[in-house]
């Protein structure tokens, strides 16, 4: 039986986040002869994105567009997400592991009477070919795999653990289906947005993270690590302690009650290692730890170790990067 499989897509600053074509591939994967993969893009002016969705195997790209949605607002973007769904049927929907797709996942969930797996980090068939997905547990200390029972599914995918949909030729451009969704059955009322500029790339899509702990000691012993991001490419992250320590903006922490990150490279300056740091950084696919103390905990997770003065190790890091 053919599937309809819907990818609900998510822009930020102006561009479509990474984790949307994550998602694109992810479904791909599961698409037989066929299936149908459509895909939601909700916001406002977003006939700049359009050209992103071509050649990457959607048949269709179901579009909601009005000044209601230019921020994100739950119960606006899921009554726009609702009459989408309501057009398409979905059998799969695939959202990324973000915010946005926490906050609305379980509500379609709980709109199709469907199961959900979220945060997922792999997936493959078994050997009756039916989908088994795996994702972090207790803090990422254990990993479960599961299967849905029966269909529709929902699921997240943590950004960084999937391929991006890239386009191909012969892949051909969505069919496109403006929706015009009645946002008046929207309960709150957006009275403004607050954006905090951090100066930062995003976190959560980042390849390469540079994090301080409470061994930068300040916030100025910040901004070594700036430059050395500058020059990897990387993102700045922190932990707890160096937020609570006023030393940058939470919205830079990682960890349990912060943002979790998967890098392809996650150097942590200053940093202890405390459990709930790890819950953040740990799947990081190399991590590297500066710390003066020998028996910090996070040389116990780190591919690679520096015994020593983050305020010597960066700057050496940065000359030779730069040569």
């Amino acid at each position: 039986m053919s599937k309809q499989i819907l990818v609900v897509a998510e822009t930020k600053a102006g561009k479509l986040r990474q984790v949307t074509f994550e998602a694109v591939h992810a479904a791909s994967r599961m698409m037989q002869d066929g299936d149908t993969l459509s895909a939601a893009l909700i916001g406002f002016n977003t006939k700049g994105y359009i050209s992103a969705f071509e050649g990457i195997g959607i048949d269709h790209l179901y579009v909601a567009d009005s000044t209601e949605l230019e921020h994100y607002r739950s119960d606006a973007y899921f009554t726009a997400l609702q009459e989408i769904v309501s057009q398409v049927n979905p059998d799969v929907v695939i959202f990324g592991h973000t915010a946005a797709g926490k906050d609305l996942a379980p509500l379609t969930a709980e709109l199709l009477q469907s199961g959900q797996i979220s945060d997922v980090i792999h997936m493959e068939p078994d050997e009756q070919k039916e989908w088994l997905f795996t994702r972090p547990i207790y803090t990422g200390k254990a990993f479960e795999t599961r299967a849905f029972q029966a269909y529709p599914w929902v699921l997240t995918v943590r950004p960084n653990n999937f391929p991006a949909a890239v386009s191909q030729s012969g892949l051909g451009t969505p069919e496109l289906i403006a929706v015009s969704p009645d946002l008046s059955r929207a309960k709150s009322i957006l009275t403004g947005v607050e954006q905090r500029n951090t100066g930062a790339k995003d976190l959560s899509e980042a390849r390469i993270v540079i994090s301080g702990g409470r061994g930068v000691k300040s916030k100025e012993g910040f901004v070594p690590l700036a430059e050395l991001a500058e020059v990897v490419d990387g993102a700045i992250g922190a932990s707890r302690g160096a937020c609570d320590a006023g030393y940058c903006d939470y919205s830079l922490q990682i960890g349990q009650t912060g943002k979790v990150v998967t890098p392809d490279l996650y150097i942590a300056c200053g940093i202890s290692g405390a459990i709930q740091h790890l819950a953040g950084m740990s799947q990081s696919k190399v991590i590297v730890a500066i710390n003066k103390d020998p028996e910090a905990p996070i040389f116990k997770i780190a591919d690679y170790g520096i015994v020593g003065d983050l305020f010597e190790a960066v700057p050496e890091m940065i000359k030779q990067l730069k040569k």
